[in-house]
């Protein structure tokens, strides 16, 4: 074996062809591809071990329960469901409208001489406003008078003659058709006294309308022509806008879909309606239902009610928006709770109680909603403390911590209904004040 590596070696020159591991290229070339692929399905083991081995934290994570009490109670704000009497009332938007509007105008022509009102003055039916110049009337029933002497006058001869003439016709001294001239001469005379005096009728007409008064009761706007002017009958804008607000009108509308429901309640008495402030926050005026359109708005679906106030402290102005609350009828012995306490989840309605210091989602059966709060039809019962706060971090079981006391929460009657004396007051925080009584919280999921 020696003398044939030598000779080899001695033939070729060169040293025999080794593998890395020390063996000879004779050795299987398909040894690297082996090592690799057996990295990979290692690689590949370890991959799928990390990602199906149990979860250290999901093991010790507890049940939703259980981290709830691990973490302590949880602080809530409470109110207790109330028995008491409702109103219940349909809500409108409005507009006051003067009952009458008047555009003081000059009835003749001539200069306004005096003017007697200060604007924004209010004034009484028949109260005396301008003074337009009265001499030129007074010059014209002058000359009507003597006009009318002169016709008088020769009234009078004419009578006389007619007289003569019929005695003479009767004696056959003077033909008959010359007393039946006398008698149209009379007649004509008499017409014309009457024309005279009912020019002076018409002078002493002109003479009153030169003292222009008040054709109503109410509020003077703003002067529309100065003293010194010229005015004339056919001038557009007058002197002055009087409106009357004691009493005021509002026009208001609501939905199509109550106005059976509003005649049922006409016919068994007389309506209230209230007026509130743009931000429906500050009661204006009270006032009554008068009337009903006789026709629905197609394009919108509304139908217009009018009602009346005293306006006494003139809360109300022409053309103002309100909002009107049309108050229908009251609900006796009602189970009201606060608005912020009603949840909305896949389910419907619920509402958190507390007994024995732990939260309890009970189902309930929302009747209606006035302003910030809720009757409810079923699921609550007088007393029982409901969660106005704080419902976010709550499931059934939760232990909770109340951290406000019932007379701190605001009263729950703000919305439109007086909480009884001595009745301890609910929250209203998260209220929604345009009446739809559902919040947008979905049920948290276990």
């Amino acid at each position: 074996m020696a003398i044939s590596q030598s000779s080899q070696l001695k033939d070729n020159g060169h040293p025999p062809d080794l593998d890395p591991l020390g063996g000879e290229s004779g050795a299987p070339k398909k040894s690297g591809w082996m090592w690799f692929l057996a990295i990979i399905v290692l690689a590949g083991g370890a991959f799928y071990y990390y990602k199906t081995r149990p979860s250290s934290d999901t093991k010790a994570a507890p049940a939703p329960g259980a981290r709830a009490a691990s973490l302590g109670p949880v602080s809530v704000a409470v109110a207790p469901a109330l028995k008491q009497n409702v109103p219940y009332y349909l809500s409108g938007l409005g507009s006051v409208t003067a009952f009458n509007t008047v555009t003081v105008k000059s009835r003749v022509d001539g200069e306004l001489d005096k003017v007697n009102f200060k604007e924004g003055q209010f004034v009484k039916e028949g109260e005396l406003l301008a003074e337009i110049d009265p001499r030129p009337f007074q010059v014209a029933l002058e000359q009507m008078d003597g006009q009318l002497s002169r016709d008088q006058a020769q009234l009078n001869n004419a009578r006389v003659d007619f007289k003569r003439y019929d005695q003479l016709a009767k004696e056959g001294v003077i033909a008959s058709q010359q007393v039946d001239t006398q008698s149209a001469t009379v007649q004509q005379l008499e017409g014309a006294v009457r024309a005279d005096q009912a020019q002076i009728d018409n002078e002493k007409l002109q003479l009153v309308y030169c003292k222009i008064t008040a054709p109503l009761t109410g509020r003077v706007g703003l002067r529309l022509v100065d003293q010194g002017n010229m005015i004339h009958a056919t001038d557009a804008n007058g002197l002055v806008v009087i409106t009357q607000v004691q009493p005021v009108a509002v026009l208001f509308t609501l939905p199509e879909d109550n106005l059976q429901e509003v005649i049922q309640h006409m016919k068994g008495g007389e309506l209230s309606v209230e007026a509130y402030s743009r931000d429906d926050q500050n009661k204006l005026a009270s006032g009554k239902l008068l009337t009903v359109d006789n026709q629905i708005d197609p394009t919108t679906g509304t139908v217009r009610f009018k009602a009346a106030f005293d306006n006494r402290d003139l809360s109300l102005w022409p053309n103002q928006f309100v909002n009107i609350r049309l108050m229908l009828a009251v609900r006796q012995n009602a189970i009201v709770v606060p608005l912020a306490a009603i949840q909305n989840g896949t389910q419907g309605s619920y509402v958190y109680t507390v007994k024995s210091g732990k939260a309890n989602m009970q189902p309930v059966k929302v009747g209606l909603t006035q302003g910030n709060i809720a009757l409810i039809a079923s699921g609550v019962s007088a007393g029982d403390q409901v969660v106005v706060d704080g419902q976010e971090r709550l499931q059934s079981g939760t232990p909770v911590e109340v951290h406000d006391s019932p007379s701190s929460v605001p009263a729950i009657g703000a919305g439109g209904a007086v909480a009884p004396a001595g009745a301890a007051p609910a929250g209203d925080k998260g209220s929604d004040h345009s009446g739809d009584g559902k919040h947008k919280k979905q049920e948290k999921q276990s």
